[in-house]
């Protein structure tokens, strides 16, 4: 590779880009969200829905892993929106997820000393959120190699902590470790295994999705993937699989060993480490300071997530500096090539964790992470629409799918299977707020102000460039890193 310093360079072995995956999709979704779930629509209400939302999942993996390994660029989102569809839709793209990556750094740090109290229940949570983005910054700033290893190893210690969960819990399930023989007798209890029926399980849909938000990590880094030709799809199919297991694996064991209607299931929060699903089944097992583990398991997750998200922000803030669509200055590197000024920037966004105040606010959490929530969906759909019209033109061009060192399975229905799942999720956002007698107006218009953002976002451009729909005939397939 070039050794211009306005590059940046491949330092991402496949196992840093293995974990960076993980990392950014394995959280509070997995840890605690998913008891909460099971308590809303059962065990069975909870496969179907989480299962449906990694099939689609896996989709969009693969249609990012097509155009990816087709031209391995940083910030792919933007830089594939652009040149597949129109400047305006890539402008929209990628401001709208480097803008959602800031506000999510924000919650995370939130997220991070709600997890502190635990401990230092009298402490000041703006000095933990100042202490872990100091934190986070450091690793951002020295080298992408010391990003990698460093997610490697937060990644790692939630991938041991689910591995171990699922022995404990298999164990526990057999009657071989202090409990009798479970059986499944709680996938039949009252209402189970589809507790709510149709609707419930509809609801957790929404749920399965956000914890399923952060995979496309992958695409991001690819531009500084070692040999991306063959890291991107192995790292795609391993982290995918990967994934689904441990939520599928997490559900089969909180399912069996806690029925639908423990309280605590319906009480796990990210204050109430106490009660969350793997703490409660450590608990059982004997592990007397499960509480404790799980609340370093969590607070790490959420670092990773962090860590993970600032680099995200940073290498899609590059890359749109590089193709003019954010100034300029936030393309330089420092001498280790690193855009430091786009990392600096992000970090300035995600200082609206300070909003809590000194004594902490989950309900600031719980606004950030509402109102970022959709643009996680809205960049799945429209990375489905830009696979299509890559896919398209490629045809109307006359090339040869065996030139395509990477081929999305299952096309066409792959990724309009995931387009359409995204759909309904973005629009099923709704049922929390209107379904259940009373409409709350002002958690819907919170919930839905990634739409209008994004909207907002494409006219604007639209109108000041006039840019038009690329033909087929017209769009630039050339791979390779351009940028």
């Amino acid at each position: 590779m070039s050794e211009n310093k306005e590059k940046l360079q491949r330092k991402l072995g496949p196992r840093q880009m293995n974990m960076i995956a993980i990392g950014g999709a394995i959280g509070t979704g997995l840890f605690v969200a998913l008891g909460q779930s099971v308590g809303e629509a059962g065990p069975g209400g909870t496969l179907i829905a989480y299962g449906l939302v990694g099939i689609a999942v896996y989709f969009v993996m693969n249609a990012l892993g097509e155009m990816s390994t087709h031209t391995p660029v940083p910030g792919a989102f933007e830089t594939f929106g652009s040149r597949y569809v129109d400047e305006s839709f890539g402008f929209m793209m990628g401001w709208n997820y480097w803008l959602c990556c800031a506000f999510t750094m924000g919650t995370e740090l939130v997220a991070s000393a709600i997890i502190m109290k635990f401990w230092f229940p009298e402490s000041n949570s703006i000095m933990w959120s100042a202490i872990f983005l100091a934190l986070i910054l450091l690793l951002n700033l020295l080298s992408t190699k010391i990003y990698g290893e460093s997610e490697f190893w937060f990644a790692g210690i939630k991938f041991v902590t689910i591995i171990i969960f699922l022995i404990v819990g298999i164990l526990m399930i057999a009657g071989i470790i202090n409990s009798p023989e479970a059986g499944f007798g709680n996938w039949t209890k009252g209402e189970a295994p589809f507790v709510g029926g149709g609707m419930a399980t509809f609801s957790i849909l929404m749920v399965a999705g956000f914890s399923f938000i952060g995979v496309e990590a992958t695409a991001v880094a690819a531009g500084e993937a070692q040999n991306p030709d063959k890291t991107i799809p192995k790292a795609i199919n391993n982290v995918f699989w990967r994934i689904l297991i441990f939520y599928i694996g997490g559900i089969v064991v909180i399912g069996t060993l806690m029925p639908y209607d423990d309280p605590n299931l319906l009480a796990a929060d990210i204050d109430n480490v106490a009660v969350s699903p793997f703490t409660l089944v450590f608990q059982h097992a004997g592990i007397k300071f499960a509480a404790h583990l799980m609340n370093a398991v969590i607070l790490t997750s959420v670092l990773s997530c962090g860590n993970s998200t600032m680099y995200e922000a940073s290498r899609i803030l590059y890359s749109m500096s590089q193709q003019k669509r954010a100034p300029k200055v936030f393309g330089r590197l420092s001498k280790r090539h690193v855009p430091v000024l786009a990392v600096l920037l992000t970090s300035v966004i995600s200082m609206m964790c300070f909003l809590t105040g000194p004594n902490g606010d989950s309900v600031v959490y719980t606004w950030l992470y509402n109102g970022t929530g959709l643009t996680g969906f809205i960049t799945w759909l429209g990375v489905c629409y830009t696979h299509l019209r890559f896919r398209k033109a490629f045809q109307v061009q006359g090339h040869d799918l065996n030139e395509l060192k990477f081929k999305a399975r299952f096309y066409p229905f792959g990724t309009w299977f995931a387009l359409i799942a995204c759909i309904v999720v973005i629009l099923g956002q709704a049922y929390w707020y209107v379904g259940f007698g009373e409409i709350d107006w002002q958690g819907l218009a919170i919930a839905f102000t990634g739409i209008p953002f994004a909207l907002i976002l494409w006219l604007a451009h639209k109108l000041s460039t006039k840019t038009k729909l690329i033909p087929y005939s017209e769009i630039v397939l050339k791979g390779g890193d351009e940028i």
